[in-house]
């Protein structure tokens, strides 16, 4: 039994096809991975924003050492200690978004263990509430609540964006496959063919019907079509090596690889493209277009950034609560006194050498880049939709002409066999009819590429289904 007699036949359609790399081929994981990995850096983000509770200290913190200890009189000794310094912070955080600043809630005990003198003391903040506020500052949370929805959505529609592009870079290898079997095809029917209309010219030679130089490029016809099919078979299973790979399809059974019987998909829903629905729904769905309002944005951002990060920077800490210490853990809690702090700590540039004029003029000249950058993206991206939709239409007519064109020619080979069978037709017509009817052919079949490719490059530029008039999510 022969390798192909073993081997596995399965029948697909393109739509099968793209279901198929849709599902199980590594690009279309990696895109399904990439998407888990952008959703939850944005539940990360989200989370920044939530309460915050913590638990941190020391426990324990023991040394034993000598230390230096500076003397009444400015002397200097060195004492001996020995002790347990451990601490226990419990707080509860909020970052506030509006001012970039911070709200806490705090509960702190600390044990301090002298094993010098075997004594013992406790000191603790029963209860206290702080604030840390930027003054005059950048702020980082402000741009970002604004900047990171943008960024998680755009992250949405790239994903749909690359099952998209896996269903176009299946549709190529499924045409390439396609298109070589259907070369396997014609070369094997020109073969049989040929051997056929040889046995013939002979028998016509022996009558004296047909000369010794047709015979001959009768019999040079035979070898090249030996010669053909050797090479669409190679090419055939080259192409079916590729759509297999991509598929990720693993062999089952005898072990032998699968071998995909692809159908034409001539039928062609009969759908109207408009050109303003298909701007507008590309300019709503496209992660370009989502990705355009990011980028103004992250450049406002930075515009921002650079005035106010070259000026006056200051960070108000303040807090209130109560304190108190006492030899048990208990006594911290009875009479607490009141506790106090707030501090400002602020830096003020007064000589930069223009240092600071020039980060903000480069963030400005930034921002005006950004904007122009933009504008002409978005005038190219309209471009190639007008043109796809354009490309479209006229590919749909295209496939009807070849296919028509495709019947003509093989029911014109069909005739000048059957003339030349009766002796009322050239060898050198019967090639020219040979020829135009394998051009027709491929010629259709290369229509069909070029329509299927142009229909999904329009499914991904738009991320909109015109055959049922819904956005593809």
């Amino acid at each position: 039994m022969s390798h192909l007699a073993v081997a596995q036949t399965q029948k697909l359609t393109l739509d099968e096809v793209v279901q198929l790399a849709r599902e199980q081929s590594i690009a279309g994981k990696q895109a399904s991975t990439l998407q888990k990995t952008n959703y939850w850096k944005y539940r990360s983000f989200l989370a920044d924003f939530k309460p915050q509770l913590s638990l941190d200290g020391s426990l324990p913190s023991f040394t034993r050492s000598f230390v230096q200890v500076t003397q009444p009189d400015g002397t200097i000794a060195f004492q001996p200690v020995s002790n347990n310094n451990s601490v226990l912070n419990l707080s509860l955080s909020q970052n506030i978004p509006l001012t970039g600043g911070s709200i806490f809630i705090q509960q702190q005990l600390q044990r301090f263990d002298n094993f010098l003198n075997s004594s013992t003391l406790y000191n603790g903040i029963p209860f206290a509430i702080g604030l840390t506020q930027p003054l005059f500052r950048f702020n980082q949370m402000k741009w970002d609540r604004r900047t990171e929805p943008l960024r998680y959505a755009e992250s949405n529609q790239q994903y749909i964006e690359a099952l998209e592009q896996v269903a176009l870079d299946a549709t190529g290898l499924y045409f390439d496959l396609l298109v070589s079997q259907v070369n396997l095809q014609i070369a094997e029917t020109n073969r049989a063919n040929n051997d056929t209309l040889f046995k013939i010219a002979e028998h016509k030679l022996e009558l004296g019907k047909i000369s010794q130089n047709d015979l001959l490029q009768l019999q040079l016809s035979v070898l090249n079509a030996k010669k053909d099919l050797a090479s669409a078979r190679q090419t055939a299973e080259v192409a079916s090596l590729k759509l297999r790979s991509y598929l990720n399809s693993r062999n089952e059974g005898s072990g032998q690889p699968q071998r995909f019987e692809l159908v034409v998909p001539t039928q062609l829903t009969d759908f109207s493209v408009d050109i303003n629905q298909a701007l507008a729904e590309a300019f709503a769905n496209r992660s370009a277009s989502i990705a355009f309002r990011r980028q103004v944005l992250e450049a406002d951002r930075d515009l921002d950034k650079a005035r106010k990060e070259n000026g006056l920077n200051a960070t108000l800490n303040a807090a209130f609560g109560l304190s108190n210490r006492g030899n048990r853990p208990g006594d911290v809690y009875v009479r607490p006194q009141d506790r106090e702090f707030v501090e400002i700590q602020f830096t003020l540039p007064i000589m930069t050498w223009g240092r600071a004029q020039a980060r903000t003029e480069t963030a400005r000249a930034n921002q005006q880049l950004t904007a122009q950058t933009v504008e002409q993206s978005k005038r190219t991206f309209e471009q190639q939709i007008y043109t796809q939709v354009t490309l479209l239409e006229m590919l749909r007519q295209q496939v009807k002409l070849t296919a028509e064109a495709d019947q003509i020619a093989q029911s014109r080979y069909q005739i000048a066999q059957d003339r030349f069978k009766l002796s009322n037709l050239s060898v050198t017509d019967l090639g020219i009819a040979t020829q135009d009817k394998d051009r027709a052919r491929r010629d259709a079949i290369l229509a069909l590429r070029d329509y299927w490719q142009a229909f999904y490059t329009l499914r991904l530029l738009t991320l909109y289904d015109f055959e049922t008039n819904q956005k593809i999510k």
